[in-house]
């Protein structure tokens, strides 16, 4: 069990490094581990400023997770328009999302009961 956790550390890292590289804004982090019947242990989300950042992010996610620790995504979908790119690292599920999409599904209320983690930049906004 811990190296799933140890695993899903690096990963978890690399992947709010690969955010960070260009600027993602608002990153949440859940934990979905204490909720029965989910898909992953984790999802992360953050959004972009147009469907040109939407893809940079999610370019410098997979750079980033391929160079430090060697993984890429089990799958990738939304790029066709890049208003809501979903990254399937199988335990963690990145969504990178336009502002106004994200605002409009609103992932953090559908599960409400996961403990959220907002991540600060280290950048200004």
């Amino acid at each position: 069990m811990q190296e799933t956790y140890a695993s899903a550390d690096g990963l978890i890292t690399s992947i709010l490094s690969g955010i960070e590289e260009v600027k993602g804004n608002d990153i949440s982090l859940l934990d979905l581990r204490d909720i029965e019947n989910t898909v992953c242990d984790y999802f992360i989300i953050c959004n972009g400023t147009s469907n040109t950042h939407v893809n940079a992010i999610v370019n410098s996610i997979q750079k980033t997770v391929g160079e430090s620790i060697g993984d890429k995504p089990w799958n990738v979908e939304g790029m066709e328009n890049s208003e809501w790119v979903l990254i399937d690292y199988v335990n963690v599920v990145v969504h990178v999302f336009q502002k106004h999409i994200r605002e409009f599904y609103d992932i953090e209320s559908l599960w409400g009961d996961a403990k959220v983690t907002e991540v600060e930049s280290s950048f200004n906004q």
